[in-house]
């Protein structure tokens, strides 16, 4: 399985300009919301015709400006999950599921919805109408729908953004399973970082209109290779910081060193570190590297996790003076209360990165 993807498209307020190759089989595609990853799809699909450039999965050309190739949907053997799902409200679940099936008999059909039907568990709602089942029934509908046409790759723009969050959770649980079982390539669009990671084996990150950074996501979210990406990938604390050495980094504004595993390159950049890998410890284990005191100036508090804003050297004056977040859980929040101030932050040179302006 390979797809190259080569494009470009005028729109409105910039020009999709897109270059992504790979053999992964699920990529999630990851942007903030009108960086263009759903028209990305649409060009894939068939549906809106690039400008230029070339769309070629398995080593079949969908489209080729220079060749005068466009492809049309149904020849491009492409299944579509749309944002909305797009059932037909006057057709049953059951040919819903078959739309898309006319080359075959009336039994083949008849066959294969019911064997869809069955994996995608749905029970015995064919004959039923979309408006008649649950949102996350409308899903495993629609998923069924896309692949019936036995397509090479499936397309999911944003399939869990009408759901509830525990619906959600459920959904991209089942999606996941049923990914593995499907023999092509998914492109799964999103602006949820936490569904591209669960999803994904590989994930490309968008930024009006352009693929910013693709690669493995664990690598992309240790340490992003660009500032858009550390952003989109939820990162909390970024700030302006100078190269010292290739594994030491000053940040002017928080008037600190710091100890990196990552080379060090540009000269002038962004630090970032993530709330979740910033740890508080007791004084006996703060005698080590990259170890400060800081202060609470204001926190936050969830079900099962505490968010800390904190100030390095000296006393917040107000709960707006902080320099920095830190995620704990609410156990470790409670241990603090035996602890006076300041307290001693760990900033494990592991996990700090740094990326060019």
């Amino acid at each position: 399985m390979e797809f190259i993807i080569d494009i470009k498209k005028k729109l409105y307020d910039f020009q999709l300009d897109v270059k992504l190759q790979s053999k992964e089989e699920i990529i999630g595609i990851l942007g903030a919301s009108g960086s263009g990853k759903s028209m990305l799809l649409r060009c894939i699909a068939g549906l809106v015709k690039p400008d230029q450039g070339q769309i070629i999965i398995n080593g079949k050309t969908f489209f080729d400006s220079e060749k005068k190739i466009n492809l049309s949907m149904r020849e491009r053997k492409v299944g579509f999950l749309f944002q909305n799902y797009a059932l037909f409200p006057n057709m049953t679940i059951a040919e819903n599921i078959a739309f898309g099936l006319d080359k075959l008999s009336k039994h083949e059909k008849k066959s294969r919805v019911s064997a869809l039907m069955e994996k995608y568990h749905l029970g015995d709602i064919g004959k039923r109408y979309p408006s008649q089942i649950s949102g996350g029934q409308q899903q495993r509908v629609a998923l069924a729908r896309a692949v019936a046409v036995e397509p090479e790759m499936l397309l999911l723009d944003e399939p869990f953004s009408a759901l509830d969050v525990h619906l959600r959770n459920h959904m991209i649980r089942e999606l996941s399973e049923l990914l593995k079982e499907f023999q092509g390539i998914t492109l799964f669009v999103t602006h949820n970082r936490d569904e591209a990671y669960y999803l994904s084996d590989y994930i490309a990150v968008f930024n009006t209109g352009k693929v910013e950074i693709y690669g493995q996501k664990d690598a992309i979210f240790k340490w992003p290779g660009s500032l858009e990406t550390a952003k989109i990938t939820g990162c909390k604390n970024i700030v302006e910081a100078t190269r010292r050495s290739e594994n030491q980094l000053y940040v002017p504004q928080w008037d600190i060193a710091l100890r990196t595993v990552m080379k060090i390159e540009p000269d002038v950049g962004f630090m970032g570190i993530r709330a979740n890998q910033i740890k508080l410890l007791d004084e006996q284990d703060s005698q080590q590297e990259n170890c400060f005191k800081v202060y609470i100036a204001d926190e936050s508090e969830g079900p099962f996790r505490t968010w800390l804003y904190l100030k390095i050297g000296s006393r917040p004056k107000s709960r707006a003076d902080f320099h920095l977040q830190c995620e704990i859980s609410r156990e470790q929040r409670r241990h603090l209360d035996n602890l006076e101030e300041p307290f001693i932050m760990y900033i494990n040179p592991d996990y700090v990165f740094f990326v060019a302006q």
